[in-house]
């Protein structure tokens, strides 16, 4: 089982959105001491420890995502005393913290670009990507923004173009410079010294770029675009060949880990966005020099039938060797999976098992907020979009508003997010969220939050669905069949992820388990399960 250095493996880590989880102060924005008020709700969940999105001091044009301070929390938040009380409260409760660090890229107001942008020779000149025009005037090369238009903005003080993979007020920094590398794990140290137990690591393919700017290729006609941006943005278009997942990162991701290495029990898990995700995944984890963990997108992505789960599966076991997955099926940039998936489908049924089948996977876990209660996608009228993604693509595209909106703890018009219920939250609680408020789940044994206790309680007295091995079995093509075997455990898990009852031949005898919250009809060799259950058979050793 885990142990104290390595919780991560196995661990399962809920993911908090600050603006969005709880508002202390009453200014109708979440906040460090809201988080803090809300973490015994947490631990009382059954995980690990919590993934924080960024807090840090930023003039909030991709919320957060544009840091200009590495080292403090933005007014917004609290204060660095309020993230130092959230770090004790939350060590007092068993739970590690991850922070997300966003090291690709600064907002245009950070020091370093304000210095960057007034000539070519100052000290900061090359922090960042900086290119001449082409003779016409025209950008660099054909890199495009996941954000809309060219990754390219013309500054007149240095005449040039410099380089932005998100908004234009995002510059990418150059990591091929060595001071940018080291002052980004500089950085990170201060907050390993203050104690936090591990880094999320935002687009941690994005650091370097090619020298030479060669232009992208584009995607051959009737090919997959797996970047998991929608299809409606231009930026799917392009093979990613030259602007991200460059082989230089390699080594800048074993100074890291020397980094990190120095700070026993400390985890990294990375974001990774490319057109090769599991590839990569694996190539970033595997060999203990890199990153510990990492998560790509395809469970994220629309697809979900069980013959989908099972070809993500075959293909990480296929390329994985010792590399270490971190699975999830909901975060703050795509629908919630009990839209983007289960809708059609049972809405208090259909997420307790797709998040029983996540639970069961080998690899960690991380858990969204509100996935828990089931919450479906939120609308978000165009008059409230505040995501910029959304707003250049709107309405092919609705943005990540949806996903977002605050978590409703009471049955109430702001679902109880902010001291007072006159204060309108940064973003509107939908009407058909709040009757899924924690208040209304809490005392209902059949509940989306009990289950999840309940499923995550039985994943932690089965050492096998902590870090065991895993199987594909074969049981049928309408359900999805996993063999996890470790310490002494040999457990068959089925899942029944649709509306039928459905039926298979186990392959070999075993005994149900109970305590998952499942329904289980073995008659012989006979396994039976009704529409959106799960089955845990100890099989005969």
């Amino acid at each position: 089982m885990q142990d104290n250095l390595t919780w991560w493996r196995g661990g399962v880590i809920y993911q908090i959105y600050p603006r969005s989880f709880m508002d202390a102060n009453g200014d109708g924005i979440g906040d460090l001491p809201g988080i803090t008020e809300r973490l015994d709700y947490v631990a009382s969940l059954g995980v690990d420890g919590i993934w924080l999105s960024p807090f840090f001091t930023s003039p909030m044009h991709d919320f957060g995502y544009d840091v200009s301070d590495y080292r403090d929390v933005d007014p917004m938040f609290g204060t660095l005393e309020d993230f130092k009380a959230l770090l004790a409260r939350a060590h007092a409760l068993g739970l590690k913290v991850m922070i997300d660090q966003v090291i690709s890229h600064t907002s245009d107001q950070h020091p370093w670009f304000r210095e960057s942008r007034l000539d070519r020779t100052n000290e900061k000149a090359d922090w960042y990507v900086w290119a001449d025009p082409k003779p016409d005037g025209t950008p660099p090369n054909n890199w495009l923004s996941i954000f809309g238009g060219a990754a390219w903005t013309f500054d007149s003080r240095r005449r040039q173009y410099y380089l932005h993979n998100f908004l234009t007020s995002q510059p990418d920094l150059n990591f091929h410079h060595p001071e940018v590398r080291q002052a980004q794990l500089d950085n990170m140290r201060f907050w390993l010294e203050l104690g936090v137990d591990g880094f999320r690591l935002d687009t941690v393919n994005f650091y370097f770029h090619d020298p030479e700017l060669r232009d992208n290729p584009p995607v051959p006609k009737g090919e997959a675009k797996t970047l998991g941006a929608p299809d409606s943005n231009p930026y799917t278009w392009q093979r990613h060949v030259y602007d991200l997942s460059r082989p230089e990162n390699l080594d800048f991701l074993r100074d890291l880990r020397a980094l990190m290495d120095e700070f026993p029990g400390t985890t990294t898990v990375g974001e990774i966005g490319d057109d090769k995700p599991l590839e990569r995944m694996a190539e970033y984890t595997a060999g203990g020099d890199k990153l510990h963990m990492a998560y790509t997108f395809d469970l994220l992505n629309d697809p979900h039938s069980p013959a989908y789960i099972r070809e993500v599966i075959e293909r990480f076991q296929r390329l994985a060797g010792d590399a270490w997955p971190c699975w999830a099926l909901s975060n703050h940039d795509v629908v919630r999976s009990a839209t983007r998936w289960g809708d059609g489908e049972d809405a208090v049924a259909y997420p307790k098992v797709a998040l029983a089948m996540l639970f069961s996977l080998r690899g960690s876990v991380c858990l969204y907020q509100g996935e828990e209660l089931g919450l479906p996608e939120a609308e978000v009228p165009f008059e409230r979009i505040q995501d910029p993604y959304g707003k250049v693509l709107w309405p092919e595209f609705k943005g990540r508003d949806g996903c977002r909106t605050p978590m409703p703890w009471l049955d109430a018009t702001d679902g109880g997010f902010s001291p007072s219920p006159d204060v309108e939250p940064w973003l509107p609680v939908e009407a058909r969220q709040r009757p899924l408020a924690v208040e209304r789940q809490q005392d209902d044994a059949n509940s989306v939050l009990n289950a999840t206790r309940a499923m995550l309680a039985f994943r932690r007295a089965h050492p096998a669905l902590v870090d065991g091995d895993l199987t594909l079995i074969d049981v049928g093509e309408d359900l999805l069949g996993l063999l996890r075997e470790g310490r002494g455990e040999r457990v068959l898990c089925v899942f029944n992820l649709g509306g039928d009852a459905r039926s298979t031949a186990l392959p070999e005898p075993g005994t149900p388990l109970d305590g998952h919250g499942f329904e289980v009809s073995l008659d012989g060799n006979t396994l039976t399960l009704p529409a959106y259950q799960a089955a845990f058979i100890q099989l005969d050793r």
